[in-house]
Protein backbone atom coordinates (compact mmCIF):
# COMPACT_ATOMS: atom_id res chain seq x y z
CA UNK A 1 0.00 0.00 0.00
CA UNK A 2 3.09 2.40 0.78
CA UNK A 3 4.11 1.70 -2.55
CA UNK A 4 0.91 2.50 -4.07
CA UNK A 5 0.84 5.77 -1.93
CA UNK A 6 3.86 7.04 -3.14
CA UNK A 7 2.81 7.07 -7.03
CA UNK A 8 0.10 9.53 -6.05
CA UNK A 9 0.72 12.96 -6.62
CA UNK A 10 -0.11 16.08 -3.65
CA UNK A 11 -2.94 17.95 -4.74
CA UNK A 12 -0.80 21.32 -3.21
CA UNK A 13 2.28 21.87 -2.30
CA UNK A 14 0.68 23.25 1.42
CA UNK A 15 -1.74 20.01 1.64
CA UNK A 16 1.85 17.58 1.15
CA UNK A 17 2.94 15.47 4.12
CA UNK A 18 6.14 15.97 5.35
CA UNK A 19 6.40 14.97 9.16
CA UNK A 20 5.59 10.94 8.23
CA UNK A 21 5.49 11.18 5.09
CA UNK A 22 5.40 7.69 4.40
CA UNK A 23 1.91 7.79 6.30
CA UNK A 24 0.82 10.29 3.72
CA UNK A 25 -2.61 9.28 1.96
CA UNK A 26 -3.14 11.33 -1.67
CA UNK A 27 -5.61 9.07 -3.46
CA UNK A 28 -9.17 10.75 -3.60
CA UNK A 29 -10.96 7.66 -2.82
CA UNK A 30 -9.17 6.81 0.30
CA UNK A 31 -9.85 10.49 1.31
CA UNK A 32 -13.37 10.72 0.58
CA UNK A 33 -13.78 7.22 2.37
CA UNK A 34 -12.20 8.90 5.74
CA UNK A 35 -14.22 11.83 5.25
CA UNK A 36 -17.74 9.73 4.73
CA UNK A 37 -16.47 7.75 8.47
CA UNK A 38 -15.78 10.82 10.27
CA UNK A 39 -18.43 12.40 12.30
CA UNK A 40 -16.74 16.04 13.41
CA UNK A 41 -14.31 18.46 11.89
CA UNK A 42 -12.42 21.35 13.43
CA UNK A 43 -12.92 24.25 11.36
CA UNK A 44 -10.12 26.90 11.65
CA UNK A 45 -9.74 30.56 10.67
CA UNK A 46 -8.37 33.92 10.61
CA UNK A 47 -10.78 36.04 12.47
CA UNK A 48 -10.46 40.17 13.69
CA UNK A 49 -9.86 38.71 17.02
CA UNK A 50 -7.44 36.35 15.97
CA UNK A 51 -7.21 32.55 15.03
CA UNK A 52 -10.41 30.27 15.84
CA UNK A 53 -11.08 26.90 16.17
CA UNK A 54 -14.35 25.05 16.17
CA UNK A 55 -15.73 21.56 15.84
CA UNK A 56 -18.60 21.13 13.55
CA UNK A 57 -21.22 18.95 11.66
CA UNK A 58 -20.03 18.43 8.24
CA UNK A 59 -21.71 16.95 5.06
CA UNK A 60 -20.06 15.39 2.04
CA UNK A 61 -21.25 16.85 -1.80
CA UNK A 62 -19.91 16.61 -5.09
CA UNK A 63 -16.53 17.71 -4.34
CA UNK A 64 -17.74 20.24 -1.50
CA UNK A 65 -17.62 19.68 2.01
CA UNK A 66 -20.76 21.90 3.20
CA UNK A 67 -20.63 23.59 6.75
CA UNK A 68 -23.35 25.23 8.41
CA UNK A 69 -24.14 27.53 11.77
CA UNK A 70 -26.68 30.08 12.83
CA UNK A 71 -26.19 33.86 11.15
CA UNK A 72 -24.66 35.40 13.79
CA UNK A 73 -21.90 32.28 13.84
CA UNK A 74 -18.70 34.57 13.81
CA UNK A 75 -16.56 31.79 12.72
CA UNK A 76 -18.33 31.14 9.64
CA UNK A 77 -18.53 34.57 9.11
CA UNK A 78 -15.18 35.16 9.16
CA UNK A 79 -14.48 32.53 6.99
CA UNK A 80 -17.04 33.25 4.03
CA UNK A 81 -15.45 34.03 0.64
CA UNK A 82 -12.18 33.39 3.02
CA UNK A 83 -9.10 30.72 3.30
CA UNK A 84 -10.42 28.02 5.72
CA UNK A 85 -9.01 24.64 7.30
CA UNK A 86 -10.96 21.94 7.87
CA UNK A 87 -9.56 18.62 9.84
CA UNK A 88 -10.83 15.18 10.46
CA UNK A 89 -9.73 12.88 12.57
CA UNK A 90 -10.52 9.63 13.78
CA UNK A 91 -8.61 7.82 16.52
CA UNK A 92 -8.67 3.99 15.83
CA UNK A 93 -6.09 2.94 18.51
CA UNK A 94 -3.99 3.69 21.79
CA UNK A 95 -0.32 2.24 20.88
CA UNK A 96 2.02 1.70 24.03
CA UNK A 97 5.92 1.07 23.32
CA UNK A 98 8.40 0.02 25.75
CA UNK A 99 9.09 4.03 26.42
CA UNK A 100 6.74 6.87 26.31
CA UNK A 101 9.20 8.55 23.97
CA UNK A 102 7.22 6.24 21.29
CA UNK A 103 4.45 5.72 22.54
CA UNK A 104 1.67 6.65 19.26
CA UNK A 105 -1.84 6.22 18.04
CA UNK A 106 -3.72 4.47 15.27
CA UNK A 107 -5.81 7.01 13.46
CA UNK A 108 -7.15 8.20 9.86
CA UNK A 109 -7.28 12.18 9.64
CA UNK A 110 -7.77 14.62 6.67
CA UNK A 111 -6.97 18.16 6.42
CA UNK A 112 -8.49 20.37 3.80
CA UNK A 113 -7.52 23.84 3.11
CA UNK A 114 -9.43 26.01 0.63
CA UNK A 115 -11.29 29.26 -0.08
CA UNK A 116 -14.86 28.48 1.02
CA UNK A 117 -18.33 30.22 -0.38
CA UNK A 118 -21.43 30.90 0.88
CA UNK A 119 -23.88 29.10 -0.31
CA UNK A 120 -26.86 31.33 -1.93
CA UNK A 121 -29.05 28.88 -4.05
CA UNK A 122 -32.03 27.78 -1.98
CA UNK A 123 -31.85 24.12 -3.93
CA UNK A 124 -28.17 23.97 -2.94
CA UNK A 125 -29.17 25.58 0.53
CA UNK A 126 -31.36 22.29 1.50
CA UNK A 127 -29.37 19.78 -0.46
CA UNK A 128 -26.58 20.84 1.72
CA UNK A 129 -28.48 20.57 5.27
CA UNK A 130 -30.12 17.09 3.99
CA UNK A 131 -26.13 15.90 3.48
CA UNK A 132 -24.85 17.35 6.58
CA UNK A 133 -28.04 15.93 8.92
CA UNK A 134 -28.11 12.62 6.81
CA UNK A 135 -24.17 12.29 7.24
CA UNK A 136 -23.88 10.48 10.31
CA UNK A 137 -27.53 9.01 10.84
CA UNK A 138 -29.77 9.30 7.55
CA UNK A 139 -32.92 11.29 9.68
CA UNK A 140 -33.79 14.03 6.87
CA UNK A 141 -36.26 11.49 6.05
CA UNK A 142 -38.44 10.96 9.15
CA UNK A 143 -38.37 14.10 11.30
CA UNK A 144 -40.21 17.59 10.31
CA UNK A 145 -38.07 19.26 7.05
CA UNK A 146 -36.65 23.22 8.20
CA UNK A 147 -38.60 25.74 8.19
CA UNK A 148 -38.32 28.85 5.58
CA UNK A 149 -37.31 31.09 8.75
CA UNK A 150 -35.28 28.28 9.89
CA UNK A 151 -33.07 28.54 6.71
CA UNK A 152 -33.12 31.50 6.80
CA UNK A 153 -31.42 32.01 9.94
CA UNK A 154 -28.69 29.63 8.94
CA UNK A 155 -25.58 30.46 6.94
CA UNK A 156 -24.00 27.37 4.84
CA UNK A 157 -20.78 27.54 3.01
CA UNK A 158 -19.06 25.31 0.77
CA UNK A 159 -15.37 24.27 1.13
CA UNK A 160 -14.20 22.38 -2.15
CA UNK A 161 -12.19 19.10 -1.71
CA UNK A 162 -9.50 20.13 -4.04
CA UNK A 163 -6.91 21.00 -2.01
CA UNK A 164 -6.32 18.13 0.86
CA UNK A 165 -4.59 15.15 2.26
CA UNK A 166 -4.53 12.60 4.63
CA UNK A 167 -2.47 10.54 6.96
CA UNK A 168 -3.33 6.59 8.67
CA UNK A 169 -1.43 5.16 11.23
CA UNK A 170 -2.34 1.50 11.66
CA UNK A 171 -0.67 -1.92 14.05
CA UNK A 172 1.81 -1.48 16.62
CA UNK A 173 4.30 -0.12 18.01
CA UNK A 174 7.79 0.79 16.31
CA UNK A 175 10.32 -0.26 19.67
CA UNK A 176 14.00 1.28 19.15
CA UNK A 177 16.71 -0.99 18.66
CA UNK A 178 17.90 -0.08 22.63
CA UNK A 179 14.68 -1.65 24.19
CA UNK A 180 14.97 -5.23 22.38
CA UNK A 181 14.97 -7.68 24.65
CA UNK A 182 13.92 -5.69 27.40
CA UNK A 183 10.92 -6.88 29.95
CA UNK A 184 8.55 -4.09 29.10
CA UNK A 185 4.73 -4.43 27.64
CA UNK A 186 4.31 -2.98 24.12
CA UNK A 187 1.17 -3.67 21.57
CA UNK A 188 -1.78 -1.60 20.88
CA UNK A 189 -5.69 -1.13 22.15
CA UNK A 190 -8.19 -0.79 19.61
CA UNK A 191 -10.49 2.06 20.09
CA UNK A 192 -14.13 2.38 18.57
CA UNK A 193 -17.13 4.06 19.37
CA UNK A 194 -20.08 2.25 19.83
CA UNK A 195 -23.90 3.92 19.62
CA UNK A 196 -25.40 2.51 23.30
CA UNK A 197 -29.59 2.05 23.61
CA UNK A 198 -31.48 5.01 22.03
CA UNK A 199 -33.77 6.43 24.26
CA UNK A 200 -36.93 8.31 23.66
CA UNK A 201 -38.02 12.01 24.63
CA UNK A 202 -40.32 12.20 27.59
CA UNK A 203 -42.61 14.86 24.38
CA UNK A 204 -41.76 11.95 22.06
CA UNK A 205 -44.99 12.36 19.00
CA UNK A 206 -44.06 9.00 17.43
CA UNK A 207 -42.84 5.67 17.66
CA UNK A 208 -38.84 5.33 17.30
CA UNK A 209 -37.71 5.17 13.74
CA UNK A 210 -35.76 2.06 12.56
CA UNK A 211 -32.92 3.83 11.61
CA UNK A 212 -32.81 5.15 15.21
CA UNK A 213 -33.52 1.99 16.58
CA UNK A 214 -30.95 -0.06 14.93
CA UNK A 215 -28.11 2.19 15.87
CA UNK A 216 -26.81 -0.11 19.31
CA UNK A 217 -24.25 -1.48 18.92
CA UNK A 218 -22.89 0.02 15.65
CA UNK A 219 -19.70 1.73 15.43
CA UNK A 220 -19.75 5.38 14.13
CA UNK A 221 -16.49 5.36 12.43
CA UNK A 222 -17.74 2.42 10.42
Amino acid sequence: MDNERDNVTPMSARTTVRRGANRAEYRLEEMHEILRAGSVAHVGVITEEGPLVLPMVYGIGDGVMYLHGALANSLLKAGANADICATVTILDGLVYAKTPFNHSMNYRSVVVRGAARIVSDEQETLQALQLMTDHVVPTWDVVRKPSASEIRATRVIALPLTEMSAKVRTGGAINVPEDEGTEYWSGYVPVSTIYGAPISNEDAGADMPAVIRNLKGRDLHQ
